[in-house]
């Protein structure tokens, strides 16, 4: 029996027991419908958003880090913004068709996903990858930090209930509770694991990649914030302050250091204790170095803690509504400058630059440290210094406006809501989207000949389009242009406020449904007659 076995062993067993468990499961779930999909991710993320409270308590209970009226915030947009955002995507059966090109795609779900969650956003992060990799018809097996186990386990018993209740197979949704690292390997290595998800420190991401799985793995953010000259910095200041000290500074996106534009000091000192941040001392400064970033690495035991609680440690004292404590730094480096790491706590670095381009300059110094490729939020009303950081700077996230931390998941913006933000090449990982569904699907493609190179191309089989296809929008060309349709961007979908692309939505009233959600009428006969015979024109033409 497990209970036998040393701790790794009775891991590693229970990682493989639930992986079987789950790829028969997956097995049966690959074969639902988009309605069945549908329904029974509609039953977690109502089962979830009802336990937010307690799951945010259990989170912040076993952690001991954050603050739990941020954590039941996560905890709804993980249920019920990502939810409504990705309802309407089709991730079942076809997804579209390119009548010119004449290639049919299908939706084909990856298998098993091994999920790896952090102890910063445990409930949260686990409710919103079970709820994508079950709408894109995987089955999903947890392992989450040691140092947030118990939360997780009850996060997806709560999910798991509510699936099968919905009509899902057991075994759909796991979670490992004995964690060691040998069984977490074994979880990501399995011959079962199709492919990784993992959310955590720079080790676990490099742990994800080694593992010889296709992986998505994000890591650290340490996100600078810029007040341009030309910023409301009113609205500034409160954001950042704001961003900082939602769940004592645990997201990857918050905000770890302010770059401020050199005429904008004295007003951006002015109101930073309006927004109960505290300025450090030069002396408290020093304090701070030796008891949060020792040596220029955190410690960890003050992640996620109050300010004053913080100050304290570093024996000083603040006042006790202190949201965010504020030192002033002028170098970047652990060596040189310990505080200008990413601190995963409510601490945040001031800079002052003077103009926008030295802004920029300590901008992209501190996303080298650590968070390259993540994000940056630039405060400002200049639209070419805002252009020209969105297409300059080595971060796949320019925030505009807006408070960084919430905001790079899609909570104040129109980016994908997500909890897994990937930093791209640049920051160790193979993409730098917001993690939605559609990464979690395999597409296949159908294609017929449109170009022969022994004969004239045949006639088009007929039922290209088959009852539930989804037409291509239009490809626009003009009538003696050749017949070909580019192939379709990687979706970047918009936030749970903006509309999904059409040619990604599931309607299933009808085909003629489909077609107006693709912005096309629907393709008849005559259609694909029409061409055919402008191809076979051009190419007898020598075209």
């Amino acid at each position: 029996m497990a209970t036998d076995l040393d701790r790794d062993l009775a891991s590693i067993q229970e990682a493989r027991r639930l992986l079987e468990a789950a790829s028969r499961a997956q097995a049966a779930w690959a074969l639902s419908t988009q309605e069945d999909a549908d329904r029974v991710c509609e039953a977690m993320a109502r089962a979830a958003a009802a336990n937010a409270e307690h799951l945010a308590r259990l989170a912040r209970d076993e952690t001991g880090m954050g603050r739990y009226e941020d954590k039941v915030l996560k905890n709804r947009f993980a249920a019920e913004d990502v939810w409504r955002a990705y309802r309407p995507l089709r991730t079942r059966g076809i997804l579209r068709v390119f009548p010119d090109a004449r290639v049919k795609e299908l939706a084909i779900p990856m298998g098993v996903v091994a999920a790896l969650t952090p102890s910063t956003n445990p409930t949260s992060t686990a409710i919103y990858k079970a709820i994508i990799a079950v709408k894109a018809g995987n089955a999903i097996v947890f392992s989450p930090h040691p140092r947030a186990t118990e939360c997780v386990v009850e996060t997806v018993r709560i999910l798991s209930e509510a699936a099968r209740s919905a009509g899902a197979p057991p075994g759909l949704i796991g979670c490992m509770r004995t964690v060691t690292l040998e069984g977490t390997q074994e979880l990501m290595r399995h011959a079962l694991t199709a492919v990784i998800l993992a959310t955590g420190g720079s080790a676990l991401v490099r742990a994800a990649y080694s593992a010889g799985k296709p992986a998505f793995g994000v890591g650290p953010g340490n996100v600078p914030a810029i007040i341009e000259r030309t910023a409301d910095v009113e609205k500034a200041v409160a954001d950042i302050v704001t961003g900082k000290s939602f769940d004592n500074g645990l997201l990857c996106s918050a905000e770890n250091s302010i770059i401020c534009d050199a005429p904008l000091e004295h007003a951006v000192l002015a109101r930073l204790p309006e927004n109960r941040a505290y300025v450090c001392s030069a002396e408290e400064k020093r304090r701070l170095e030796r008891t949060l970033a020792p040596g220029g690495r955190l410690d960890t035991s003050l992640a996620g803690q109050d300010a004053p609680l913080i100050a304290r440690r570093a024996g000083f004292e603040v006042p006790p509504d202190t949201r965010v404590l504020v030192v002033r730094l002028e170098r970047v480096g652990r060596d040189v400058e310990p505080l200008s790491i990413e601190k995963l706590s409510p601490v945040l670095g001031f800079y002052v630059e003077d103009g926008w381009r030295a802004c920029c300059e300590r901008a992209i110094q501190i996303l080298e440290l650590g968070g390259l490729g993540h994000s940056l939020v630039i405060h400002s009303m200049d639209e070419a210094v805002i252009e020209a950081f969105f297409r300059e700077k080595p971060a796949f996230r320019i925030l505009v406006n807006t408070v960084a931390a919430m905001g790079a998941t899609g909570y104040t913006t129109g980016l994908a809501p997500a909890m897994t933000l990937g930093p791209g090449a640049p920051g160790g990982s193979i993409t730098s989207d917001n993690v939605t569904p559609l990464h979690l699907i395999n597409i296949k493609r159908l294609a017929y000949e449109v170009r022969s190179m022994t004969r004239p191309a045949p006639s088009p089989a007929p039922g290209l389009l088959a009852e539930g296809d989804v037409a291509a929008p239009a490809s626009g060309r003009d009538a003696g242009s050749p017949a070909v349709v580019r192939p379709p961007a990687p979706a970047d979908l918009p936030g749970a406020h903006c509309a999904v692309p059409a040619a990604a939505r599931c309607d299933r009233d009808s085909t003629e449904a489909d077609a107006r959600h693709a912005g096309a009428r629907p393709i008849t006969a005559a259609d694909v007659e029409r061409i055919v015979a402008d191809f076979l024109r051009q190419h007898r033409a020598g075209r």
